[in-house]
Order: structure tokens, then sequence, then C-alpha cells
């Protein structure tokens, strides 16, 4: 037991000075500033290029979604989050080893995987994890009534995309943080995705509409990056300098455009989709949900959960009841609990 313990106050007091290093000391490595950067770029590229031209830049709640941005990123980490998701990592392994003899972290083949398939086996795994989680969270009451936070969004723009209850915390990073803990997937590694899918969250809920050809481009550049960085560090390209690097990206953005451009709509998620993800009003035959891909589209269109009736630009966001649900933070994150505990209580009592 005095294990689990020391983990616990070692998990507070590591992100406690993680978290301090990474505001006072700034590297290439330091999510901080890359969710501020990342942040900044889609709202330069919404007042730039907006999708919806009569919404105004900072939209309804636009300072409110600042404020989880920081919140759900960061703080909750800090508070409750990140000590006893380490706890529940060994405490489960351990178990395994007892009824097993299996460690299952030391056997995982990704510790001599190249670091390529790494990321890629990451992102894949996390983001079909987080597809399945996203689908309970409509589709049983309990967590929908957290889930309303995140659907009480009546203008969409890219901070949209952080606000959301912090028990959402709780059950995505619980369920997706386990199995990518046991595939041996790092801080660094997981910092690396994580990056990816903040971005591209960022841009689901944004105020754009982008040719699918660029998305599909920046896809294929991003993939170039990886493959030439792996290639050099395997040596598997003799007497590789700059000029080759560049080909190898140069090349794969091109053929990202080209070959992956047509599909895009298909492969991942995008503005156009996900609006109709939070619309106010969607058939009854779907009425627990559609379009629950966060990075990726595949899942819904492979599921039969994709939904674009016609172009949403327009279309009415929320959910039947959000003209009457709670305006400030306190209540959207706390009072509704209350509340559909004192409908359990009545409902068995």
């Amino acid at each position: 037991m005095n294990k689990y313990w020391d983990i616990f106050v070692e998990g507070y007091s590591g992100y406690a000075q993680y978290l301090k290093n990474e505001i006072t000391n700034p590297t290439w490595n330091s999510y901080f500033y890359w969710l501020i950067a990342v942040s900044l770029f889609f709202l330069l590229l919404e007042l730039i290029t907006p999708w919806r031209k009569d919404q105004k830049l900072f939209r309804k709640d636009f300072w409110l979604d600042t404020f989880y941005m920081f919140f759900n990123f960061f703080l909750f980490s800090l508070i409750i989050y990140n000590a006893a998701s380490a706890v529940v990592v060994n405490l489960f392994n351990d178990i395994v080893i007892q009824l097993s003899g299996f460690d299952l972290q030391k056997s995982n083949p990704l510790n001599h995987s190249p670091y390529w398939l790494v990321l890629v086996v990451g992102f894949l795994v996390r983001d079909f994890v987080q597809w399945w989680i996203h689908r309970l969270l409509h589709r049983i009451e309990f967590l929908w009534e957290f889930h309303k936070v995140h659907h009480s969004v009546e203008e969409m723009g890219f901070a949209a995309h952080l606000r959301y209850h912090w028990m959402e915390n709780v059950v995505y990073r619980s369920l997706e943080y386990l199995p990518l803990a046991l595939m041996g997937i790092g801080l660094y590694d997981f910092f690396v995705i994580h990056i990816f899918t903040l971005a591209w969250g960022h841009y689901n809920h944004s105020n754009l509409t982008i040719d699918r050809k660029i998305t599909g481009g920046l896809i294929g550049l991003l993939i170039g990056i990886v493959l030439a960085y792996n290639l050099l560090e395997t040596n598997l390209i003799v007497n590789a300098d700059l000029t080759t690097q560049l080909l190898i990206i140069i090349s794969s953005l091109i053929l990202g455009a080209l070959i992956l451009g047509p599909i895009m709509p298909r492969l991942f998620n995008s503005p156009e989709m996900h609006i109709w993800h939070h619309a106010y009003e969607i058939p009854e035959e779907r009425r627990f949900g559609v379009n629950f891909g966060l990075t990726l589209a595949l899942w819904d269109y492979l599921f039969g959960t994709a939904y674009i009736p016609h172009e949403g630009k327009t279309v009415r966001l929320g959910f039947p009841g959000v003209e009457d649900y709670p305006k400030d933070i306190v209540s959207r994150n706390i009072s509704n609990l209350v509340r559909y505990c004192d409908k359990l209580v009545t409902r068995f009592f």
C-alpha cells in the first residue's frame, strides 16, 4: 500500500514542478506555450478567413472558453488527475502480474519499435478509445449531464474545443491513459500525439472551412517530417543532408495533397462534419448523437454514425433546453451534478 501512496505523492509533486518549469523555462517541448501558440494561430485564421462571416471574432462565451482551456489542460491535472492516474496504471499492471505472471509494460512490443510506429499506433489507439468514450457520453444519461457543458456552445469557434466539464477529464483520461501507459507510450510520445490532436480539435471547432487538398497536404507534411527524421536516425539514408530531408518532406507534402486530399473528408474530422455533432436538432433515429470522431472521421464511417445531410454553416447549435442551461461556471460544473444526484434519489427512493 505504501508503494501506491508514494506514487500518488510523487505524481502531485512531480507535476507541480513540471508545470512550474513549463511556464518559467519555456522550451520547444513546453506544452503550455504550444497550447497558446496553436490557439493564437487559429484565432488569426478565424480573423482572416472566417467561414461564418457575420460571426464576431470574440464570439459568445469566447472568454469563458479561454478559462476552460487553462483549467482543463493544466490546473485539473495538478489538482485531481495526474497522481491518481499513475496509481491506477501501476495497480492494474501489478494485478495482471499477480494473476498471470505477465508484465504488460515490460512485454510491450512497442518498446523496441521505430519511433514513427510508436506515434502511429499510439495515435490510432487513443483516437479509437476516445471515439467509444464519446459515444458513451451521449448514450449514458449520467455522463450526458457532464457532456452537456460542451454542447452548451451556441456559437462555434476554435476555443469551443476546450469547453467541457471537469468530469470528462476523469472519464477520458482514465480510460485512454491506461492502454497507452501499458503500451509504453511515454511522456514525450504522448506530447507529440497530443499537440497534433489539440491542433486538429481546434480546427474541428473553428469558424473555418479549408480545402481538402490543403489539409491533405498538411498531413503529408507531418508524415514527411516524421519519415525524414526516422530514416536519418536509423541510418537508412547514406550521406543524408538538409537537401535530402527537404526533398522527403516536400515530396510527402505534394503526395499528401494529391492522394490524401480527395479522401480527407472520410479520414479526418472537419468543421463541416463536426458542426453537425453540435446541431440543436437531429433526427429521432440518431437521438444519441452523430459524428463522434475527435480527430479521425474514419470510425464514424466504419460504424455508421457519420451524418452530413447538407452544408451546416448556419445550423442552430446546442440542445433542446440549452436556453435555460446555467450560464456561470459554478452551476455548469457543480450544480448540474447535484441536480442529477437529486434525480437519482427521487427515482430510487
